[in-house]
């Protein structure tokens, strides 16, 4: 039986899957896992009553899971691995940490309204220090050959560093950082990343509020 999940409906186009980069993660998962699944898309600037219901916050993804529905991406991805053994995707502990911080460096970058409060630097330094673990450790993955829950969900929050800093900031991760890059395009390459992106489009157009904001 398909799996119901709540994701981000695409700013301006009412039947396209949006540019949220947890809901990704998600899908990610199921896609990896081969699970059956069924979207159901929000409007997240116009929520329906019905998901107010099963999501009093508001927030995506939610998805239903043995009957409950369930918030929050890492909850989620927790019981997808324990509902969906194989392909294990579990993410070796001692990797767990590796590129946290990125996405919250990236929206102070990009919310910045100032070129000297250093903002770009700490992004930079995440994303060297994410150079650094793969250059040291055998790839092409973070824990190696085989793709992780780390993986799945830094692939989509550096899929936003890429479109959103080039498009607004015209910004793009350094040339040096050449494992960095080939990372990003190996994890771009996947089918299951390919079949669960949202378009550039959508992407720069689910910041804009934000940025301009």
């Amino acid at each position: 039986m398909a799996l119901d999940i709540c994701v981000k409906v695409a700013v301006g186009a009412p039947d396209v899957l949006g540019d949220c980069p947890f809901s990704q993660r998600v899908l990610l998962t199921l896609e990896e896992k081969k699970a059956p699944y069924k979207i159901h898309l929000i409007n997240v600037s116009d929520k329906p009553q019905w998901f107010l219901d099963i999501s009093p916050e508001g927030k995506v993804p939610v998805m239903k899971l043995d009957g409950k529905w369930v918030a929050d991406s890492d909850v989620i991805v927790g019981i997808l691995e324990e509902k969906y053994p194989e392909p294990s995707l579990k993410t070796p502990p001692e990797f767990a940490s590796v590129g946290s911080k990125l996405f919250g460096a990236f929206v102070t970058f990009l919310l910045s309204k100032d070129a000297n409060d250093g903002s770009d630097k700490a992004l930079v330094d995440e994303l060297e220090a994410l150079e650094n673990h793969l250059k040291t450790h055998p790839g092409p993955f973070v824990a190696g050959e085989k793709v992780t829950a780390l993986d799945l969900s830094l692939a989509p929050k550096l899929y936003h560093v890429e479109i959103v800093l080039g498009h607004y900031k015209n910004w793009s991760v350094p040339e040096s950082l050449t494992y960095v890059r080939n990372y990003a395009k190996a994890l771009f390459a996947r089918e299951s990343f390919v079949k669960t992106k949202a378009e550039k489009e959508f992407v720069v157009a689910g910041w804009e509020s934000k940025v301009n904001g």
